[in-house]
């Protein structure tokens, strides 16, 4: 049997702090996001262990994670392969992620303690200094970072976990969506100041719409969704 072709990703830098499967989550996630794994192409999983410099184990454990996500599917005769990633499927998880996200939104509105949103305020601070610098992938670290906490503040394990295997389509919008434009990243930037300001406020109907129409718009921005909402005045 002859030796598979190396995958073209990444290799994982030691100074990573995150487990080795996390760290091998992420770097195939974004590889396939990025067409670096083409959708239909074959996954080995020894290949990509010797890619990433890593053993097969934790490899496994972020391909099982991957097929959670549907970015990549076990065929009969084929193996693993990565999914079909295209915009139609794209546009079908955002309108769901925009539904959850909002619920998510309103429910910590609700339940977000004090400790809670400091958290989110010091995400903000964060997503401001990286839009200052003008760095879009540090942006879409503190963008992740402020949604898991409104997740969080939920304290709803369904919602929780429902919003979980959303997160590899997440990633994907969001990083279309924020490399879009150079007005994205100031756009994203009040939108979810408007966010917080309403879970300060402890306005739940205030924080699902304004987090709803910030995914929709987002997904339009990424060029997931047309541009066919009617914009407020």
């Amino acid at each position: 049997m002859s030796a598979a072709a190396p995958h073209p990703v990444e290799r994982l830098a030691e100074e990573d702090t995150l487990s080795l499967a996390e760290r091998a989550y992420r770097r195939l996630r974004d590889s396939i996001v990025q067409g670096a794994l083409p959708a239909g192409s074959r996954i080995s999983e020894r290949s990509l262990a010797t890619a990433l410099g890593i053993s097969a184990q934790p490899v496994r454990e972020a391909l099982r994670r991957l097929e959670q996500d549907g970015m990549v599917v076990t065929l009969p005769r084929r193996g693993t392969v990565v999914a079909e990633f295209g915009p139609e499927r794209q546009a079908e998880m955002g309108r769901i992620r925009a539904a959850l996200e909002g619920a998510a939104a309103a429910l910590a509105a609700a339940r977000a303690d004090d400790a809670a949103l400091a958290a989110l305020d010091a995400q903000l601070q964060a997503m401001r200094d990286a839009t200052a610098a003008g760095k879009p992938e540090l942006v879409s670290e503190a963008n992740e970072r402020f949604h898991a906490l409104i997740h969080k503040a939920t304290d709803n394990v369904f919602l929780i976990r429902s919003l979980a295997a959303l997160r590899a389509y997440d990633h994907f919008g969001r990083v279309r969506a924020l490399n879009a434009t150079p007005k994205e990243l100031p756009r994203a930037l009040r939108e979810h100041a408007a966010i917080l300001s309403a879970l300060q406020a402890k306005d739940p109907d205030a924080a699902e719409g304004r987090m709803r129409a910030h995914v929709l718009r987002s997904l339009e921005v990424g060029g997931l969704l047309p541009s066919t909402r009617k914009r407020p005045a």
